[in-house]
């Protein structure tokens, strides 16, 4: 019998696999988000960056990040994301938080309609499993964009 496991299957990536300076887990900011995409997920054998990939960085109860995982990878301009995902990962790491993060192939880190409702849906989500989303930035070439800053998150 021939064992399949990619359905079913989440690649979590521990800060163990990673050399990073103690600093560097720290995501308070969305800079702080950005330098660790920079530093740990752009480069990453996972990361395809002629595609649409969304990640999940998920965070212990003092904002550090435990691990991240990509959670999915779409087209060139179009990615699907699902609730279940999002926080199937978040439950295993036992997070407390979440930063979502996606890049645009495109290079223009703008967010489109469809980021803004799927980042709102998935704070219903969070709220409803009490895993706080801090934030979702979205990286484009040498810029990134913050939902949060952009006053998309509700108070």
């Amino acid at each position: 019998m021939d064992k399949t496991y990619s359905a079913r299957e989440v690649r979590i990536v521990s800060l163990r696999e990673m050399p990073l300076p103690a600093d560097m887990t720290a995501v308070s900011s969305p800079d702080e988000v950005y330098a660790y995409f920079n530093a740990c997920i752009k480069d990453s054998p996972q990361f395809n960056p002629f595609v649409e990939n969304f990640i999940v960085l998920m965070l212990n109860t003092r904002k550090r990040v435990i691990c991240h995982s990509i959670v999915s990878m779409g087209t060139l301009d179009t990615l699907l994301v699902h609730p279940r995902e999002v926080f199937r990962a978040a439950i295993v790491c036992n997070a407390s938080a979440i930063v979502l993060m996606h890049n645009h192939p495109s290079g223009e880190s703008t967010p489109s309609e469809a980021d803004i409702k799927c980042t709102r849906d998935l704070i219903r989500a969070g709220h409803c499993l009490k895993i706080e989303v801090i934030d979702h930035v979205i990286a484009g070439n040498g810029q990134r964009t913050s939902l949060k800053e952009l006053g998309y998150f509700y108070s």
